[in-house]
């Protein structure tokens, strides 16, 4: 899928990924979702989040934390607060994959219908936001001094439509290896 250069394709695009994610669980087979995900003995898939989420429950959390960062550095800066970073202080750009381990642990406990709520209700939110802002407030660089170098749509882009693609396409590849 292309990726969203402007609001309409924002919104659009993560509002078809989202339902795309949706109907993809909704299809699976009690063995797939059921299934502990394994890609080990495949050597092309050597990103560390292939060994790390091991259900459906842990892709579905690893979105709704990703959009708890995205809407805690909008809601933050927007306010005027202060300027606070999208990764937490005790992260960067080198060391989130600690970040993503700590979410994935935090959440060992929430059931697949809690995980499926949370993400509901966070979509529905950076949606919200999201809709706020004009395309010029989304997609021009440094619009805002608070997104750096960047424009504030590509955030919202990389955590809904470009998040649930992956999302979608790791799932795939666990209901194609199961069967």
């Amino acid at each position: 899928m292309a990726r969203a250069r402007n609001k309409d394709d924002l919104l659009k695009f993560s509002q078809e990924n989202y339902a795309k994610l949706l109907e993809l669980i909704a299809n699976m087979t009690e063995t797939q979702l059921n299934t502990p995900f394994d890609f080990s003995a495949d050597k092309s898939k050597k990103e560390a989040h292939w060994a790390r989420d091991k259900n459906v429950r842990d892709v579905l959390i690893h979105l709704y934390e990703w959009h708890c960062l995205l809407l805690k550095f909008v809601e933050n800066n927007a306010s005027g607060k202060s300027v606070i970073p999208f990764l937490p202080a005790e992260y960067s750009w080198k060391t989130y994959g600690a970040m993503n381990v700590m979410f994935w642990t935090r959440h060992q406990n929430t059931p697949l219908e809690s995980a499926k709520t949370l993400l509901a209700q966070s979509h529905k939110k950076v949606m919200e936001i999201a809709e706020k802002y004009t395309n010029e407030e989304l997609f021009t660089k440094k619009y805002f001094d608070w997104t750096g170098t960047t424009d504030l749509g590509s955030y919202f882009v990389s955590a809904t439509s470009s998040h649930y693609d992956w999302a979608i396409k790791k799932i795939k590849a666990h209901c194609k290896k199961v069967g």
